[in-house]
């Protein structure tokens, strides 16, 4: 059963304007919408779910999103921009970043507005007329999501206001929680939730224990490095991730390439998934003025092949709008081995199909003045390495060589490409977007096992996710021994497994390298990265909207 009624509540839950309500008996919730209700409809037994479905909206904000997209994987060791698109700042490090940028105050106004929606839950809860089980799961799960909010929050501004009960009125009255107040909420939230959520939902979306275990693992990995580390945060966080990897029935798909395929989104590895949906009433405008256009990082990996001789846009391929390309660090170091590993070639798209048959000047490729091609025929080539100018004349395509790469032609990342739109020019897309899945788990295990100082138990579970990449038969020539087992093994496996997928910059904020890998491997922001990114800086409209001088921006902006 899918959790699909989920949209945006207003900012005070008592207050709101527009809801969506649905029956928990039916696979896909009935969307509908809601107006005129009063402060005490949350009190009802239809009011109470309603709000806990609410609840959940705030994630479709964030990921599978330009916004989140942007807060995760902009500005990295393994993304750089592409030719096109807004917001650069996060990329170059540079004056674009500063507190006025409209994404800094949305990002925050809506994790705050689902924060605020899972308080009026929580507190409410002993006065709505619901059955005291349903009630007990029901704030499990607000817990889980309340505690997710501000560990997002938290990574991405450091402390801030920390809000446990409902706010029912607009206040001036903020101030800036520390780090181990941060901490502290957070994993009693994600305890709590731990202690009361199933192992499954009847209900696919929802959250659940071993969810809540691989959030809390991921809290306790990035308070190991922190100024609040303490000296169990390895060893409860692999004891998390090892609950996850054994009790609950998941297990690793035998094809690396086969997690992303749009027709098996509900799959084995999926530990937890925020649910997407092609229905255009969910794609509405929400309080901070942006439309969620559904899932649509389909949009934003994508190299300029639409006007490339024999093609031009189609659904299958994608609506490219170059906004990250994989550095040369990403495509040379991190995806540099291929003769045992798959993942290079399943997580970039390497060939191109003719769609607009005729006969054409080249452009990028050297080794021939024209090309022609009939529909099907092979039209561009990314081979991955130098190919010699001699081997590509002989080819009857244009052949793009890494020396030709370029902020509109790379590599693109293949895993979110959504050929279920209506057409070429559609935006939103209806693939659900992954937030937890087992591989990850594995190779936060496998993190938290080296931080432990258990080498053979890192091993093992990066092992895990290795064999599983390796071609048909390479299985072994994959595996790692404890000698080659290091933190630079750890950085380098989450880039290969996980490129793209909203992780980079949190681990690299998580790590503490995120200066120096930025500052290496991406020339872009070589000149400009400094300590201070290592936090965003606080929206200008929060600091307006507080009491003079209590909230305090941060360092460098």
């Amino acid at each position: 059963m899918k959790l699909k009624n989920i949209l945006k509540p207003a900012k005070v839950l008592g207050l709101a304007a527009l809801m969506l309500s649905g029956q928990s008996c039916q696979d896909i919730l009935t969307e509908t919408v809601v107006s005129g209700i009063g402060n005490d409809y949350i009190n009802t037994p239809k009011g109470f779910e309603d709000a806990v479905n609410a609840a959940y909206s705030s994630l479709r904000y964030f990921y599978g999103t330009q916004q989140g997209l942007t807060l995760t994987e902009y500005g990295t060791d393994i993304y750089a921009t592409g030719a096109d698109g807004g917001y650069k700042g996060f990329h170059f490090y540079d004056t674009q970043l500063n507190p006025t940028v409209n994404y800094l105050q949305m990002v925050w106004d809506e994790l705050y507005r689902g924060i605020n929606t899972c308080n009026a839950i929580i507190d409410r809860a002993p006065a709505s007329k619901v059955d005291e089980a349903t009630k007990k799961l029901r704030v499990a799960e607000a817990k889980f999501l309340r505690a997710h909010y501000y560990f997002i929050l938290f990574q991405q501004y450091g402390g801030v206001d920390l809000r446990l009960s409902e706010t029912l009125a607009p206040t001036k009255a903020t101030s800036r929680a520390t780090d181990a107040q941060m901490y502290a909420a957070i994993i009693k939230d994600y305890t709590e939730a731990i202690a009361d959520l199933p192992n499954s939902q009847g209900q696919y979306g929802r959250a659940t224990k071993p969810a809540a275990e691989m959030a809390l693992a991921k809290v306790y990995l990035a308070k190991a490095y922190s100024t609040q580390k303490a000296s169990d945060d390895f060893s409860k966080a692999a004891t998390l991730c090892t609950n996850v990897t054994n009790n609950y029935g998941f297990s690793l798909l035998p094809d690396f390439a086969s997690v992303f395929d749009e027709n098996n989104q509900r799959n084995s590895e999926i530990v937890f998934a925020v649910q997407y949906t092609s229905d255009p009433l969910t794609n509405i405008t929400n309080n901070t003025g942006a439309v969620n256009g559904g899932n649509n990082l389909h949009l934003f990996f994508g190299m300029q092949y639409d006007v490339q001789a024999g093609m031009e846009r189609d659904v299958l391929n994608g609506r490219p709008f170059k906004r990250l390309r994989p550095t040369e660090y990403c495509i040379e170091k991190v995806f540099g081995e291929r003769v045992n590993d798959s993942r290079y070639k399943k997580t970039f798209k390497d060939t191109w199909l003719a769609n607009k048959p005729g006969t054409y000047n080249t452009a990028f490729d050297d080794s021939k003045a024209k090309v022609t091609f009939a529909a099907g025929d092979t039209c561009i080539f990314i081979p991955g390495y130098e190919m010699s100018k001699e081997e590509r004349a002989k080819r009857k395509y244009q052949v793009l060589v890494p020396s030709k790469y370029s902020e509109a032609l790379f590599p693109t990342n293949r895993k979110f490409f959504d050929t279920k739109r209506p057409d070429k020019t559609y935006e939103s897309g209806s693939r659900d977007y992954f937030v937890f899945r087992l591989a990850d788990t594995y190779l936060m295990l496998a993190e938290a096992q080296l931080g432990a100082g258990n080498v053979q138990a890192a091993t093992d579970a990066i092992n895990m996710v290795r064999r599983r990449a390796a071609w048909p038969g390479k299985s072994q020539a994959m595996e790692i021994t404890p000698a080659q087992m290091n933190m630079e093994m750890v950085i380098e496996e989450r880039g290969r497994e996980l490129a793209g997928e909203q992780t980079r910059w949190m681990d690299l904020k998580r790590w503490g390298n995120l200066v120096e890998r930025v500052a290496k491997y991406n020339p872009q922001a070589t000149p400009n990265v400094k300590a201070i990114h290592l936090l965003r800086p606080i929206p200008q409209t929060q600091i307006d909207r507080s009491d003079a001088g209590v909230f305090a921006q941060n360092p460098g902006y």
